[in-house]
């Protein structure tokens, strides 16, 4: 009896304990678990406006610099080739040598047309003698008017026989028709010539020329007689050349349009067939609003940008010019004076508040 008088009286003392040494927290008293609460309805997750960076729109110097690969080519260049048949008894060239104009660069054999000459040459003297005779004769009247025509006649077609032999015999010689640098050869002495066989290439690269090929939105700008700047591999020096020759013509499939410069070449740093670039400025000091590239956003009808106004984002509408690494040229939408938001841009929707960090 004893031992469960004791227990009774334990368990007792554990109840009393529960009850005045460890009561319920507020949790359980509301029947809800500590750290489980449920957010309080209508609490906003933010509290406050939207913090971004700014860009002021200003004015800013448009530095609208066009490059473009170009190739150069021969100021004069053209291939010698026979005009007749015949032996080439004569070669007077050295390649990679200097010529000037007039100078014989190769002789094809004309033994049978100097001796054709001669014959007429004769035959010329004879006729002028017989016309002189019978012009005399004429003047006294022993000689009709149609006898003295025939002789006259033929002191003519002499003369136009003589003149065909000098024409043949100038085809013979093969001469420079320009001052220019000899290319190398294409026959030796002593081959026989049909007409139209190449001799030799006659160049000449003093002033030398560039051609390079702008996209059409430039055509309007580029002027005849502007300069550019024209640059080689592994040469830090730029050399001015002056616009001389527009293509009239857009090319239709790539939408550019070729541009042909010319600059002096003493030196010949500049050899036909090489690589060069070129440099074309626009700029003509004009200046326009530029802004930072990350502030576009593109939309289905266009561009637009957010801007601050009475403290809210708005949206503007823009149209864009020129584009450089960094930044895109505004040609409507925005002026001068414009707070432009450049960060949390895909965030924003108008009318929302934001706040200048």
């Amino acid at each position: 009896m004893r031992p469960i008088l004791i227990l009774g009286g334990i368990i007792l003392a554990l109840v009393l304990g529960k009850l005045f040494l460890f009561p319920k927290s507020d949790d359980e008293k509301g029947g809800q678990v500590k750290g489980s609460a449920s957010p309080a309805k209508g609490s906003k997750g933010s509290g406050g406006a939207v913090p971004v960076e700014v860009y002021l729109a200003k004015m800013e110097k448009i530095d609208n610099i066009l490059y473009a690969p170009g190739t150069v080519v021969p100021n004069e260049e053209v291939e010698l080739k026979a005009e007749m048949a015949g032996r080439l008894i004569k070669l007077n060239l050295r390649e990679g040598a200097t010529v000037a104009k007039g100078q014989l660069i190769a002789k094809i054999n004309d033994n049978e047309l100097q001796a054709q000459l001669a014959k007429l040459e004769y035959n010329a003297a004879l006729n002028r003698s017989r016309e002189e005779r019978q012009k005399k004769l004429l003047k006294i009247e022993a000689i009709s008017q149609e006898e003295y025509d025939i002789a006259m006649n033929n002191v003519s077609t002499t003369q136009a026989d003589k003149n065909l032999i000098m024409a043949q015999l100038e085809k013979t010689e093969i001469r420079a028709p320009f001052s220019g640098t000899i290319g190398l050869k294409s026959i030796s002495e002593g081959a026989y010539m049909s007409p139209g066989t190449p001799v030799v290439t006659l160049v000449q690269t003093n002033p030398a020329k560039v051609d390079f090929t702008i996209p059409e939105r430039y055509a309007r700008d580029i002027r005849l007689g502007s300069t550019v700047q024209l640059s080689l591999d592994g040469d830090a020096a730029r050399y001015p050349a002056r616009v001389v020759a527009l293509d009239p013509k857009v090319d239709e499939n790539l939408r550019t349009q070729r541009v042909r410069a010319i600059l002096p070449n003493p030196k010949h740093l500049f050899v036909p067939g090489m690589f060069v670039k070129v440099q074309v400025d626009f700029s003509n000091n004009s200046t326009a609003i530029m802004i930072p590239t990350d502030a576009i956003v593109p939309v289905l009808k266009g561009k637009k940008v957010f801007i601050i106004k009475n403290g809210k984002a708005q949206e503007v509408t823009v149209t864009t010019g020129l584009r450089t690494d960094q930044k895109v040229q505004i040609t409507d939408g925005l002026k001068p004076g414009d707070s432009l938001i450049v960060t949390g841009i895909m965030a924003l929707k108008p009318d929302v508040s934001v706040k200048v960090k």
